[in-house]
C-alpha cells in the first residue's frame, strides 16, 4: 500500500512519521508557516484492527461532497469519516485523489481557507 502512495504522490512531498503513521506532507522549509510548527500535512496511511486508512486533507472539507460524487464504482460502500477513507485492499483506496493536489496547489487552499476562518 505503502509503495502505491509513493507512487501517485505528487512531487514535493516528504514521507515521515506523523500522529504514529506514515504521514506525507510538505517540508517547513517549504512551508514553515503552520500554526503548530509542524509540517503541513497532506496525507497519512494507518494500520487500524480490522483495516486500513487513508487520511487525505484534500478531501477535508468542501471538496468531500465532489470526492463522494466522483469516486469511481468499487462495488463496495464507502466507509469515510471527514477526511478518513477506510479501505480493507487496494481497489477502495482513492489514489486519483492522492495525486490530486500539487504541492503549489495544495498550499493555495490552505492559504484561502485559512484566510476565510479569519
Amino acid at each position: 500500500m505503502r509503495r502505491t502512495v509513493l507512487d501517485n504522490l505528487p512531487e514535493g512531498y516528504e514521507e515521515g512519521m506523523d500522529f504514529g503513521m506514515i504521514g506525507y506532507h510538505v517540508p517547513l522549509e517549504r512551508y514553515p508557516k503552520t500554526y503548530n510548527g509542524r509540517p503541513l500535512g497532506y496525507a497519512g496511511l494507518a494500520a487500524q484492527k480490522n483495516r486500513n486508512a487513508l487520511y487525505l486533507m484534500g478531501v477535508y472539507g468542501l471538496e468531500q461532497e465532489e470526492f463522494r460524487e466522483k469516486r469511481p464504482a468499487t462495488g463496495k460502500r464507502l466507509d469515510m469519516g471527514k477526511a478518513c477513507v477506510r479501505f480493507t485492499g487496494l481497489d477502495g483506496v482513492p489514489l486519483d485523489v492522492v495525486a490530486r493536489w500539487p504541492v503549489d496547489d495544495f498550499i493555495a487552499r490552505h492559504e484561502e481557507l485559512r484566510g476565510a476562518r479569519r
